[in-house]
């Protein structure tokens, strides 16, 4: 049974100046539970980052409550707060001569009193977390010869081994390449459903987001927060609204956004299968709508269960060629 472990309520966020406070988000109210991996999409400067340091009690509410674990965040002590909120931030580590084990092993801080020494079961802690994370093959490496998403795992690894209910993360995915992002983000999808934590993350990956997180919370620069499913907000027409922009487009039969294309040309296209789908796109790339509803002089086959492409040009001539650049090459040398 999930259970609402973080609970917002009218809050506002920002930095206080010296004479007046600098508002960047506010009216915000919303609800995490366990068991679920909660992503937060926004455009640079909405305050996703701000909101992420706010929650992790970095920044002070400029207004508003935040229930944690139904407490107040305002009457947790640091070292209570230490049990409870596990935080991974943005930015690349630049930690040497600490091994992956030991760095890790500085999760167990808040247990292992002031020398910081590991106990038989702080040491078997962070045995088994590099375990759940697969970075077994690392636990002797150094830290700084890491690649950026080793880092990344390590540095969740190590949130694990502080044991607590909530993690925090800002950016998991920056600096790193598109697998080791879809190895992240599945990482923290299971487990938030094994371990039954709730974890919260920011990230601008829209795609990867909206294909692996639970729920979703779109922020907006002074605009209401919206939350819910990927496929809800889809339905409701809260994500194809959100990054209005002059090229991108939703496509809410797949749920996910798309290069919005100009077209200038047009032409008939027959056919089946993956060719079909892979001729399409190269042509629409090119400012070419290629449909088989159109009516044109100009004919294209690509079918898989034939060899290669057929062109029938206005001249009632036929090409055969065999690659998709010569379809789209001898497509622009006649329109």
């Amino acid at each position: 049974m999930k259970q609402e472990t973080i609970q917002i309520k009218e809050l506002s966020i920002g930095y206080r100046g010296k004479t007046r406070p600098h508002i960047v988000a506010q009216n915000i109210n919303a609800t995490i539970c366990n068991g679920e991996l909660t992503c937060l999409l926004g455009a640079n400067g909405a305050g996703k980052s701000t909101l992420i340091r706010t929650l992790s009690a970095f920044l002070r509410p400029l207004a508003g409550e935040i229930i944690i674990m139904g407490k107040p965040l305002r009457e947790y002590t640091d070292k209570q707060l230490a049990t409870v909120i596990g935080v991974v931030l943005t930015g690349k580590s630049h930690l040497r001569n600490i091994t992956v084990s030991e760095l890790i092993g500085l999760g167990r801080s808040p247990y292992t009193g002031f020398w910081g020494t590991l106990k038989k079961k702080d040491q078997s802690i962070v045995e088994n977390v590099i375990e759940l994370v697969g970075i077994g093959d690392l636990k002797t490496n150094m830290v700084h010869t890491l690649s950026d998403g080793e880092r990344q795992k390590v540095m969740i690894a190590k949130a694990l081994a502080q044991e607590t209910p909530i993690i925090f993360l800002d950016e998991p995915t920056a600096f790193i390449d598109y697998p080791s992002k879809i190895e992240i983000l599945h990482l923290l999808h299971r487990l938030s459903r094994e371990m039954r934590k709730t974890i919260f993350f920011s990230t601008h990956d829209l795609e990867l987001a909206l294909q692996i997180a639970d729920k979703v919370w779109l922020m907006e620069r002074n605009k209401e927060l919206l939350s819910g499913t990927p496929e809800d907000l889809a339905l409701d027409g809260s994500l194809g609204g959100f990054f209005k922009s002059k090229g991108v487009a939703f496509d809410p039969w797949s749920g996910l956004y798309r290069v919005d294309h100009l077209f200038d040309k047009e032409l008939h296209l027959k056919g089946n299968g993956l060719k079909y789908a892979m001729v399409q796109k190269a042509l629409r790339r090119n400012g070419i709508y290629a449909s088989s509803d159109v009516n044109s002089q100009i004919v294209v086959v690509a079918d898989d269960a034939l060899d290669g492409y057929t062109i029938h040009t206005p001249k009632e001539e036929k090409l055969h060629v065999k690659k998709i650049l010569d379809v789209v090459d001898a497509i622009l040398s006649i329109l």
